[in-house]
């Protein structure tokens, strides 16, 4: 690889060689193991379990799992490198890591008893179960403190109600990390969070209908009186708030990340066709005006990349919560990979909408990215709040 490969001008001059080589490895992995069925699974609707399956032997599974539970635990940044690479190939595979990892696995680790960490994290670590998280309401969306899904204590344990949409990974899963309130009065403070197993009476996954992600079985999961056990509670009754606030700025780091990953492959694909494709006798990649695209895709790029880089830096430094870096990060690197998409659409011209090109699907699933793990609108108001002092 020569120096002036894109894999040495990214923004990783703070990276170890180690790091670098994670990079270049999980990087050859995806476009090898794959990258050739991506576009296949999607036409077919078909989740990619296999390919998931693959990534525990090397590690790429379960990077925030400690070896003692059977993860291969790394730094966060490198975690981060994992996550934008595997989403610069294929977003369901990524998604899956992510999830597993930033809000399920770290949530079990961080609050989960001594029994739950032996319980759930093993089988997440080898891949033999993967991890749904259950949060969005079909009346909530955004707003997780105004949850109705309903739990009631109970002789021994606790009977779940509600519904929950938009759920990636559910008919898959072999653990729901589950939000729940205990009184919808409380608002936040009634938020309450349980590890449920999905094979339990009473839970329902029905297929949520999308234009996009066909291959991810986006779902909605209906919980009609499911009976817990006392030991599906994870933290304390009506104390599940800051377990939620945690999971999400883990949570936004690797969506930001995989985003980032996202708009690096809409720069990937544009460039070569830039170069080949020709008009009015010359390559389209001469002209001014697509020239500007290409600087502005690379760019906004390597802007969310090392926001990216600078919250997984905070995080391994120990910085206990970074919800205003996760936001930014999440921001910048969501409609980085939107935009990026968009561009790269422009620069194809018609062509970007053939099912021959991957830059149409890029675009769905980027803007998949910017409304999930809170809006846009949403995150631009946490900034603002904590820029004032009101947060």
């Amino acid at each position: 690889m020569t120096d002036n490969s894109p894999l040495r001008r990214m923004a990783d001059f703070d990276l170890t060689d180690t790091q670098r080589q994670v990079r270049e490895a999980v990087r050859e992995f995806a476009e090898r193991e794959i990258l050739p069925t991506v576009e296949q699974h999607e036409r077919e609707g078909r989740y990619p379990r296999e390919l998931i399956g693959r990534l525990a032997p090397l590690g790429y599974l379960a990077p925030l799992i400690p070896e003692a539970y059977g993860g291969s635990f790394i730094d966060v940044v490198t975690y981060g490198v994992v996550c934008e690479e595997l989403a610069r190939v294929d977003w369901v595979v990524a998604s899956a890591v992510s999830v597993a990892n930033s809000l399920v696995g770290s949530s079990i680790l961080r609050f989960g008893t001594p029994e739950q960490r032996q319980r759930w994290l093993p089988p997440l670590a080898t891949g033999e179960i993967l991890a749904s998280a259950c949060l969005t309401e079909p009346d909530g969306g955004t707003d997780l403190s105004a949850m109705r899904a309903r739990a009631t204590p109970v002789d021994e344990g606790w009977r779940l109600t509600g519904s929950k949409v938009f759920i990636s990974h559910a008919d898959e899963a072999g653990i729901f990390l589950v939000a729940a309130t205990v009184d919808p009065s409380r608002g936040h403070r009634g938020v309450t969070m349980f590890l449920v197993d999905p094979s339990s009476d009473g839970i329902e996954v029905s297929p949520l209908p999308m234009r996009t992600l066909q291959r991810d079985n986006v779902a909605e999961v209906r919980f009609d009186d499911v009976r817990l056990g006392s030991d599906a509670l994870l933290g304390e009754s009506g104390r599940g708030f800051p377990i939620l606030g945690a999971a999400l700025d883990a949570g936004r780091f690797s969506v930001a990340a995989r985003c980032v990953g996202q708009a690096q492959r809409a720069i990937d694909l544009t460039l070569p066709y830039a170069r080949e494709r020709r008009a009015f006798g010359q390559p389209i990649g001469e002209f001014q005006m697509v020239q500007q695209k290409i600087a502005d895709m690379i760019c906004r790029t390597e802007a969310a990349r090392a926001l990216v880089y600078r919250l997984g830096r905070m995080k391994d430094a120990g910085v206990e919560r970074c919800s205003m870096e996760a936001s930014m990060a999440k921001l910048l690197a969501s409609e980085a990979a939107t935009q990026n998409a968009l561009d790269a659409i422009q620069i194809h011209g018609g062509y970007g909408f053939s099912m021959d090109y991957e830059v149409g699907r890029l675009l769905l699933e980027a803007k998949t990215l910017e409304v999930g793990e809170g809006t846009s609108e949403l995150h631009r108001k946490l900034i603002a709040e904590f820029g004032l002092g009101l947060r």
